[in-house]
């Protein structure tokens, strides 16, 4: 089984670009800055740095929403490949294609400007606005989602 569970932060803005043909795919590559659970020299401010890869809807999302220092959960898996650069050099490569991918605080937490306003995670899914929270800090429910609640 190759399934990746990350948390992180954004290091920088992602990188979007477009596949070419009838049918343009939104291609996000960025970086997340995870810290380690655990670290031998006991630095307490020890990360890697996990290049991810996003396709399709979770591209243009993350092109959308994602800004440098967004604290971000990420599921997918990883890939290994390798190119020959210009040098004649062989060099390998790892990411993780991202499946899944959601916020992990909310705006106002990060103090960042994510265009985000609500704490929903993005799966492709419903085009429904994100509810805001009340001023007792409850979620409105918006009138006719009765009908699409798994309970009653």
């Amino acid at each position: 089984m190759n399934k990746v569970i990350l948390m992180g932060r954004l290091t920088r803005d992602p990188e979007v670009r477009y596949s070419q043909g009838e049918s343009p795919l939104a291609i996000a590559r960025y970086t997340l800055a995870v810290d380690r659970r655990f670290n031998r020299n006991g630095d307490d401010a020890a990360a890697d740095f996990i290049n991810c890869v996003a396709f399709g809807k979770s591209g243009e999302f993350a092109e959308r929403y994602f800004r440098k220092g967004i604290k971000i959960a990420v599921t997918g898996r990883i890939q290994t490949g390798s190119y020959t650069n210009k040098d004649g050099v062989k060099v390998y490569t790892t990411e993780v294609v991202v499946e899944d991918q959601e916020f992990a605080e909310s705006k106002n937490s990060s103090g960042g400007d994510g265009g985000y306003a609500g704490n929903n995670s993005f799966s492709g899914g419903s085009s429904r606005p994100a509810p805001m929270a009340a001023g007792d800090g409850f979620m409105n429910i918006p009138d006719g989602i009765d009908e699409e609640l798994p309970f009653n």
